[in-house]
């Protein structure tokens, strides 16, 4: 079994962090969301309609070169905003194509409440890997007005994907919670 994991959760839940550790626990390899948002805003400047077409283009084409790699396993990060019909429908694309692929898919859902999550904002490694988080006025901002834009959990039984889990990890570590993934999938 290939698995493909995907982490969702609102900004600053610990995508990456998890990502990280899922990666150094178990050799999985982290495609986090921001790696191709980083690249195309320090290559452009600004992140608008045009260059989040060039950031859907990057992904796909890592997403396809990865398809064909021999890897123990996969990782994206991406924020879901389960209020949109756009990303129900880009995550079951993405779901879709692996699975033909012969990989497995698994849907790992984070969650925490906003005061963890804006300290986490703030973290020294999100800050490091993530350019554009680095306007902490903003981005503290941007967090928090968000939740009136986007709903960035699910609701109950909305993910019906069969390889789904829900992990509140406001008081875990990223390792921790890299293991209870890997007893997941290990379940599987």
């Amino acid at each position: 079994m290939k698995p493909c994991i995907i982490i969702t959760g609102p900004q600053a839940v610990g995508k990456m962090s998890v990502g990280l550790a899922l990666q150094d626990q178990y050799n999985y390899r982290l495609f986090h969301n921001h790696m191709t948002i980083e690249l195309v805003n320090e290559m452009y400047g600004d992140l608008n309609k045009e260059s989040w077409q060039l950031v859907n283009k990057l992904r796909k084409t890592i997403f396809d070169d990865v398809l064909e790699q021999d890897l123990d396993g996969f990782v994206f990060t991406y924020m879901w905003g389960f209020n949109l019909e756009s990303d129900h429908k880009y995550v079951a694309d993405l779901i879709k194509n692996f699975e033909e692929n012969e990989w497995t898919v698994f849907i790992v859902e984070l969650e925490a409440d906003v005061e963890t999550r804006l300290v986490r904002n703030i973290s020294e490694l999100r800050l490091e890997k993530k350019a554009t988080k680095r306007n902490l006025e903003w981005s503290q901002k941007n967090l928090v007005s968000s939740m009136d834009k986007y709903r960035l959990n699910s609701d109950d039984g909305e993910i019906t994907h069969p390889n789904y889990i829900r992990i509140d990890n406001s008081k875990l570590e990223p390792s921790e919670v890299a293991e209870m993934i890997n007893k997941y999938i290990q379940k599987r």
